[in-house]
């Protein structure tokens, strides 16, 4: 993982020592359990991270949190004055909005389903196809979107600025930068940077609480690293290697290949999404084509087609019934129970 510049404890996300256990199924054929040694390495794999990184240029203040969740929440931020941030990004929704595709200005479906803000700290560049370079750039691609918020920077800047609370709210945050593009995007970026997914029952089970997760999860763990090669894209402790790669899903859309016509390996081509509180996030792909996670797995088993772009890590894999459902059950204990969002009353 990259961590660049400024640091601050993030009480949310603690070290962890891992534990672990693989237990066949009655019937089933025991896996061979590694070497501890080589179990050791495996486990500091997915160890959670002791900090959230911040960049020296905006570094977290709680002035700075309040003021890009105020702005997080305002639809104001749109030209309907009716779609903000949180309307496609909903914390009810694992940070998404729990539809195929994403729906914007007009009430008209946009061309992707609404990926998680969860984590993105960690993770960049951002988007599906990666063409923002970092969190500042981002937040503000959504606002100048004609199918998304529909609204131009200037106009935007100019509301805020009408508004004596966010006069305010700015000076505290950024002081003697006023209201700019450049204080608007880096107040949501620190905003975003904290919302970090919890402690999840694997996390408790890799500390050392044997009992965290069941047995079919543990037998899941081990074919995650093993035979269904999940890791191979799905990696570190977000369970993300950030990169790109074409899935094989029958699907026109080009993806990063838009941005980089001439890399073979990039046609078709999208960010691989966090496995944090996947199970609160259906359907999935990028496209939103697959509606349960059962279904992913399968897809991944067989279903995907084979073209030239093709990623390296993508193959049949022969799994088993009994190895999805595991796999499964080991995707669900990634999912934390997070306290609820406070929502920001916005000034008027």
């Amino acid at each position: 993982m990259r961590a660049r510049g400024q640091r601050i404890l993030a009480t949310l996300i603690l070290p962890v020592v891992i534990g672990l256990g693989a237990v066949p199924a009655r019937g089933q054929q025991a896996m061979v359990k590694p070497p501890d040694s080589a179990m050791e390495e495996l486990k500091a794999k997915y160890r959670r991270p002791a900090t959230v990184p911040f960049p020296k240029e905006n570094g977290f203040t709680r002035d700075r949190e309040l003021l890009g969740r105020t702005l997080f929440f305002d639809p104001r931020l749109s030209s309907s004055n009716f779609i903000s941030c949180a309307t496609c990004h909903n914390p009810a929704f694992s940070w998404g909005d729990g539809l195929p595709k994403g729906i914007g200005h007009g009430m008209k479906e946009v061309g992707r389903r609404t990926p998680t803000i969860l984590n993105l700290a960690w993770i960049e560049p951002l988007f599906w196809d990666g063409r923002a370079p970092d969190l500042e750039a981002q937040a503000l691609g959504p606002i100048q979107a004609p199918g998304e918020m529909n609204q131009s920077l200037e106009a935007t800047i100019a509301k805020l600025k009408d508004v004596e609370g966010y006069r305010r709210l700015f000076e505290i945050a950024y002081p003697g930068e006023g209201i700019t593009e450049k204080t608007l995007a880096k107040a949501i970026a620190t905003f975003e940077r904290t919302v970090v997914s919890g402690i999840a029952p694997f996390d408790e089970w890799v500390a050392g609480k044997e009992d965290a997760i069941s047995a079919s999860a543990k037998r899941g763990f081990m074919l995650f690293n093993t035979k269904a090669q999940c890791s191979a894209c799905h990696s570190g402790w977000s369970f993300t290697d950030g990169s790109f790669h074409d899935i094989g899903l029958a699907s026109p859309d080009l993806g990063r290949g838009k941005l980089i016509p001439n890399v073979q390996r990039m046609q078709h081509a999208f960010k691989t999404p966090t496995l944090r509180n996947v199970d609160h996030r259906g359907p999935y792909m990028h496209d939103g084509s697959v509606a349960t996670l059962e279904a992913v797995v399968e897809y991944y088993n067989s279903k995907f087609v084979s073209r030239p772009s093709l990623s390296h890590e993508i193959k049949r894999l022969g799994l088993t019934p009994t190895d999805i459902s595991d796999i499964v059950a080991f995707m669900k204990t990634l999912t934390s129970a997070d306290a609820p969002v406070p929502v920001p009353v916005v000034p008027r």
